[in-house]
This record gives structure tokens, C-alpha cells and sequence, in this order.
């Protein structure tokens, strides 16, 4: 704890020093839930208050469709996208400017009236970073924009059976990116060395399941454990523990259809608080916490808690405090103790017809919720649950809001924003 709150104090010293106009070298988002895979920051103060032309540092025009969160590392703001029908990497200074487009090869567009091509966020280590897309295309680059290889996972292993579109980021190892494939049929998680593009494992997730349980569109979490990476994956209604080396699976903990309904498709991804993955599923009306660890089946014995009256279909929790964060998605709120699963508070956003497809950001001692039709919620939940205010950003938010440096970005449909005091 004290080790956690001195980070938090360099942290906010670093921020004091920083130079004008540049982000704290420590503050970097670099893949989808940002640094410490929850969606939350403790670093930055921002606004309750803002729209498209309010608040405003700056907008910039997006070439094409994408519904990927953004990633930041050292005032560099990257994104997937489509361009001119390409899959696409583009590149932007910390002051909206674009510094460049990469194309990877041809765009599979979205059929989901909130899906895209570029549904998966990219991930970068500081050196590289990587992107796949909807398409099958995988592909690392260096932060300049340089293509340094590329491949097509549906050409190699066959196209994706889901029944809407691609929605599993990258994950990235000590040597390897790492993309998980759950879908009906052959299912598998895959390793390629990050500097060439080579396979190095290949280890097949299969699981029989009712009609649709074995389609997962959530990323995983890579952990330290004991010395070692361990690749946390949730899908096909198990969460499975698997080797950064080889792809062994150490441990499983299954139990999450005993019903067997059909339809349990899985798409919210989990959330990981200390030992604890806090697991949505059963289409928004469950949520359950797995202690993270052991070896073989952990169903009987790793199986913390199980809620059967709350849980989200779409957005991902957020975590921070200890307390996981679940927006509904119809907007109702709830904060969840990681521990033993008990409400410590619940609210709600105004009423809406429009869904909550993103998933919520904590920054600043508030929850930021993006909704389906351009109007991005905020709370204040330092101490409960306290309506801020609604702002409308007049196109469709699907993407995550990301902090970093007292600046929200904001990625819409058709630009990215970003938002911050002037």
C-alpha cells in the first residue's frame, strides 16, 4: 500500500514538472484499458463539463469508421481506422496534429450498427506497437509508423464464425503478441514474436457450449505471477490461466451456464482487482469473482462469489479503490466490493432508449460513461453515486474515454477529440 501511494505522489510531482504542452513521461495509455487494465487513472483533473465545442483543446477528422479506443505513449496518440478501405494506423501529435497513416491491407467492414473493422484497440510496449483488425490482418509497426510485418489469421487459420464483428484487442508478452480466437469451431490462442512477426505457439481453447456460449469477444489480461507472465483469458462460459511461454494451461474455472441457456455469448471482458477477476456474464444479469491462481480445475475452490442480480452484457467494468465499477446497459450503476461481491452503492444516468456500449473511465474521482447515441455521462463517485451532467458530443460514441494528463480523449464517430480546462 505505502509503495502504491508513494507512486501515486511521484506521479503527481511528475505531472507539476511537466513541460508545457507535453503529456508526464509516465503518462502513457497503452493499450485498450489503459496501464493497469481496469480503465481508471489516479493522475489528472478533468472536466464534468464539456461538448463538442465546449472544452474543446482541439478536434481532428477521422478517414473512416472505427469503434477502437485510442492509446497514448509519450504525447503520441494512435488509433485504429479505416482509410480509403484499408485497415489503418493513424498517428497524432498531443496537439491533434497527424503525423501519420499506415495502411495494412484491406478493410472487412463492420455489420453491427456499433461495429467497425477496427474494433480492436491497439497495444504498444514503448518500442512498437501492434494492431488487428476485423479483417484478420496482424501487424507490428514501430512508433514512427513503419510497417515491420504483417500476416492475415483468417488466410493462415480460417475466417472467424462470430456473429458480429471482432472485438478482442492484442495483448502483449514480454517477447510475443498474443491474440485470443473464440469462436464455434476450432478455437485457440496464438503468439507471435513481436520483433518479426514468427509464430511461436499455437495452443488450442475449446470448450462445448449451448448456441453462441463459445463466442467471446473480451481481451485478456496478462499478469506477473511468482517471476512468471500468465495470460488470464475469459470465454466459451471459462477462465482459464495459460503459460506467456508455451500457452500451457495452468488452471480453469468453469460453473458459468449450469442452466446451459443458449445465447451466453461473452462480451464483456473482465476486470482484475489484486487476486480477484470480477467476471460479467449471463447477458448482463450476472457477475461473478474468481481468485486468480492454482493449478488444473478450479471451479469448486477458486469460485469467490456469485451475484445473480447484476452484471453487464456490453460496457466492461472499471475498477479502482478495490471497488469494481458496473455500467449497466440501459445505464444503471453499481459499485461492487472485488472482495466478497457485496453493492456498496448503486445510481443510475438519466433515462434513455440509447444503450451504453462502451465501456466506463474513471479519472479525477468521476465515472465517465459514453453512450450509444454521442452523450457522454459523468458522476461523481468519490462517495456514492452524484449525477454530473450529460454532454452531448453530436456523433456516436462507442470507443472508451482515455485520461492522461488532466486531457480526455474522446474518439467518435467521425473525429477524436480532446477535452481538458484551457
Amino acid at each position: 500500500m505505502l509503495n502504491r501511494m508513494m507512486a501515486v505522489l511521484i506521479g503527481l510531482s511528475l505531472t507539476a514538472t511537466a513541460v508545457a504542452g507535453e503529456p508526464a513521461q509516465q503518462q502513457n495509455w497503452p493499450r485498450w484499458r489503459g496501464p493497469g487494465d481496469n480503465g481508471s487513472t489516479a493522475i489528472g483533473k478533468y472536466p464534468a463539463s464539456f461538448s463538442s465545442t465546449k472544452n474543446v483543446l482541439w478536434k481532428t477528422e477521422l478517414p473512416g469508421l472505427g469503434c477502437s479506443t485510442p492509446i497514448v505513449w509519450n504525447g503520441k496518440i494512435m488509433l485504429t481506422c479505416a482509410a480509403e478501405g484499408q485497415d489503418a494506423l493513424l498517428a497524432f501529435d498531443w496537439s491533434g496534429k497527424k503525423r501519420w497513416t499506415t495502411t495494412i491491407g484491406r478493410e472487412r467492414k463492420g455489420k453491427h450498427r456499433n461495429g467497425s473493422g477496427s474494433n480492436p484497440s491497439a497495444a504498444t510496449d514503448g518500442s512498437h506497437v501492434f494492431v488487428y483488425f476485423k479483417s484478420g490482418n496482424l501487424a507490428g509497426l514501430d512508433l514512427d509508423g513503419k510497417l515491420l510485418w504483417k500476416t492475415n489469421l483468417q488466410e493462415r487459420f480460417g475466417k472467424d464464425s462470430l456473429y458480429w464483428d471482432l472485438g478482442t484487442s492484442p495483448v502483449l508478452t514480454k517477447t510475443d503478441v498474443v491474440v485470443a480466437i473464440m469462436h464455434k469451431g476450432e478455437s485457440f490462442l496464438l503468439a507471435f514474436d513481436k520483433l518479426t512477426g514468427e509464430l511461436h505457439w499455437k495452443t488450442s481453447r475449446n470448450y462445448k457450449t449451448p448456441v453462441e456460449g463459445d463466442h467471446s469477444y473480451a481481451t485478456p489480461i496478462v499478469v506477473q505471477r511468482d517471476g512468471h507472465e500468465i495470460i488470464l483469458v475469459w470465454g466459451a462460459e471459462h477462465v482459464t490461466a495459460h503459460t506467456a511461454t508455451d500457452g500451457r494451461e495452468l488452471w480453469a474455472c468453469g460453473g458459468f451456464n449450469p442452466e446451459e441457456r443458449g445465447n451466453w455469448v461473452a462480451v464483456a471482458s473482465f476486470v482484475l482487482v489484486n487476486d480477484v477477476a470480477v467476471i460479467p456474464y449471463g447477458r448482463g444479469s450476472r457477475l461473478a469473482g474468481v481468485s486468480v491462481g492454482g493449478s488444473g480445475d478450479v471451479t469448486a475452490t477458486h469460485r469467490r462469489w456469485t451475484r445473480e442480480d447484476s452484471g453487464s452484457f456490453v460496457p466492461t467494468p472499471a475498477a479502482a479503490g478495490g471497488r469494481v465499477f458496473v455500467v449497466r446497459d440501459k445505464g444503471e450503476v453499481e459499485c461492487v466490493n472485488a472482495v466478497d461481491g457485496k453493492t456498496v452503492w448503486k445510481g443510475a444516468f438519466p433515462k434513455n432508449r440509447a444503450k451504453y456500449y462502451a465501456s466506463p473511465t474513471i479519472a479525477d474521482g468521476k465515472l465517465y460513461a459514453p453512450r450509444e447515441d454521442g452523450v457522454l455521462m459523468v458522476a461523481n463517485i468519490a462517495d456514492g453515486f452524484n449525477f454530473l451532467s450529460e454532454n452531448n458530443m453530436g456523433e456516436r460514441l462507442i470507443a472508451s474515454p482515455v485520461p492522461v494528463d488532466s486531457r480526455l480523449l474522446i474518439r467518435g464517430e467521425r473525429h477524436l477529440f480532446a477535452i481538458g480546462q484551457r
